[in-house]
Parts: structure tokens; sequence; C-alpha cells
């Protein structure tokens, strides 16, 4: 089974503290917990300030079942309210070797 990566890169909003985009990225578990072909999701931040949401799907149709999805969910306003616009960069890789501990 050939899995896909889902890469969201930006910076936070003027005035959102780490903390705070944490928590709102908290709140989102439920959704993707339970959207069908969920498999893997981590949230990192660079020195450099910029995120990353890194959230692996059993395939492209999951993926984009649960972007298409994602906007209608209660947590999706506060979280977006938090993301600069402008910096979203998003891209998908299909997963080609996972090691894990």
């Amino acid at each position: 089974m050939t899995h896909v990566a889902e890469i969201v890169t930006f910076t936070l909003a003027n005035g959102t503290t780490p903390e705070e985009f944490v928590k709102l990225s908290q709140a989102s578990e439920a959704f993707v917990r339970s959207a069908p072909g969920f498999a893997h999701r981590q949230l990192s931040q660079g020195e450099d300030g910029r995120w990353t949401d890194y959230v692996v799907w059993t395939d492209m149709k999951a993926a984009q079942k649960a972007a298409a999805q994602f906007p209608k969910q209660k947590c999706a306003a506060g979280m977006m309210a938090a993301i600069n616009p402008d910096s979203v960069q998003m891209r998908h890789e299909t997963v080609l070797w996972n090691m894990t501990a």
C-alpha cells in the first residue's frame, strides 16, 4: 500500500503564540483521527519560525476528501485565523519508505 504525505508549511498570524496554535491544532484531533485513511500526523516549528503540519494518509483520495471536509469543521476557523494565509504552502508526496522506532 502506498501512503501519501500531506505537507503544509506556514507561519503564524501576528499575535498568535506557539502555545495557542498547538492548542488549536489539538482541537482538530478528533476530526483528523476519524477521517477515513488517516495514518499519522505531526506538527513542528523550525528555528526560522515556519511550521510544518505533516499528515500521512493511506492514499490520495483519503487526503483529498479530508482536505475538502476540513473547512466545514468547528475547529477550522480558529486554526485558519491563526495562520498567515500568504505563507501557506501545501503539497502531497508519495511515501516511498518509512522507518519507526
